[in-house]
């Protein structure tokens, strides 16, 4: 993509283009000024907690630019959750497209028979699709406008989700075509992280935009944990007072999850388990149960949420503490994203605390992900 290409674009009045394609009347906070960033050609960098808008500070530039964006995702499960949404803005069925392995050979051809018409805006490609070198030899043939690299923090050793493919990005992109900006969003990072993903990704003086992560809709409350009976009737009449309202309760163990499902499901609340132990189309099941809200609660272990795109979450309940501060925000981060009161309670006691340092005590930075899986962590 001719940088002076995307650079015209940035004179386009944004506020119609907004309301033209998402049907909104204003941008929220640095929107505007992110998105005129990634438009007039520059790297970008985007920290801003979740709940504040960062997919939009992709799509519309993918939108209003020639040729396609490439966003990376790291969960293949919530991929089909973001083409739907956005096909729902539009009146165009090829605007968006994921490509990954859930896909069959004849659904990938008509996926890059879209890409090579021109029709496609968005391809959502994960990590490990978008290094392989046919797919790296492919993208290299077509006009992509940008690259977005959506849960940037997972490229850095340092960060709560780290994913080693995400290391590899700086390569492919090279290869495709090394001038081609590069927009990098998460919602949490710290200065380690930011310098690493900075690094790593080999940004070109970026635009820097950090947003405040004070969410004034969220309520926080750590509760102490008594025995499992006291904490169960206190969370079940709890839900029971927000009846019909959707809510994620996070634990730290499949097991746990679907012992706590059974409970409520028993008390008369609808409720399902999720957890990286189901089958595929188990878990995409579920997901699409509690977005279509015919459960109101789901429990999970950490393998449910990042970049779940549900604004009317209403309460984030932690049966156990999480494994960092950085995870804890991310899930809370669930809660309000509408901007309207959302309660996050914490069940806290020793013994758990105890319990999370054993497991993390000794375990490698790069080994993580598959101590979780062998634990049943996720």
């Amino acid at each position: 993509m001719d940088a002076g290409t995307i650079t015209s674009k940035s004179k386009l009045n944004l506020k119609k283009s907004l309301q033209e394609h998402f049907g909104f009347d204003n941008f929220k906070g640095d929107q505007e000024k992110i998105i005129k960033s990634i438009l007039s050609g520059k790297d970008t960098f985007v920290i801003m907690p979740t709940g504040g808008g960062k997919s939009l500070c992709y799509q519309l530039p993918a939108i209003l630019s020639e040729g396609v964006a490439l966003i990376v995702s790291p969960l293949i499960a919530l991929m089909k959750n973001q083409v739907d949404l956005i096909r729902s803005y539009s009146d165009r069925e090829h605007v968006a497209h994921f490509l990954n392995s859930t896909l069959s050979k004849t659904q990938q051809k008509k996926v890059k028979t879209d890409l090579l018409s021109g029709q496609t805006k968005m391809l959502y490609v994960a990590p490990e699709t978008v290094t392989k070198q046919e797919n790296i030899d492919f993208f290299s043939d077509i006009n992509i406008s940008f690259i977005a690299v959506d849960e940037a923090h997972c490229i850095s050793e340092w960060g709560h989700d780290f994913r080693p493919e995400y290391r590899k990005l700086r390569d492919m992109i090279d290869q495709i075509n090394p001038e081609l900006p590069i927009i990098a969003l998460t919602a949490t990072a710290t200065p380690k992280v930011q310098d690493d993903i900075v690094k790593n990704l080999s940004l070109r003086k970026p635009n820097i935009f950090i947003s405040s992560f004070n969410r004034p809709n969220l309520y926080y409350e750590i509760v102490p944990k008594g025995t499992k009976e006291t904490v169960m009737k206190n969370m079940v009449k709890f839900i029971h007072s927000m009846k019909g309202k959707s809510g994620i309760i996070y634990t730290l163990n499949r097991k746990t999850t679907e012992e706590l499902a059974n409970t409520l499901m028993a008390n008369g609340i609808s409720a399902v388990a999720y957890h990286a132990g189901f089958e595929g189309n188990i878990r995409a099941q579920r997901q699409d149960q509690f977005l279509m809200e015919e459960v109101d609660v789901i429990v999970a272990t950490i393998a449910f949420g990042m970049g779940i795109d549900k604004p009317d979450v209403r309460f984030v309940i932690h049966w156990n503490i999480p494994k960092s501060l950085e995870n804890y925000y991310q899930e809370t981060g669930r809660a309000g994203r509408d901007g309207l009161e959302g309660k996050c309670i914490l069940y806290f006691s020793n013994k758990d605390v105890q319990k999370l340092e054993h497991l993390m005590r000794d375990k490698p930075l790069s080994g993580c992900a598959t101590h979780c899986r062998n634990s049943g962590l996720c």
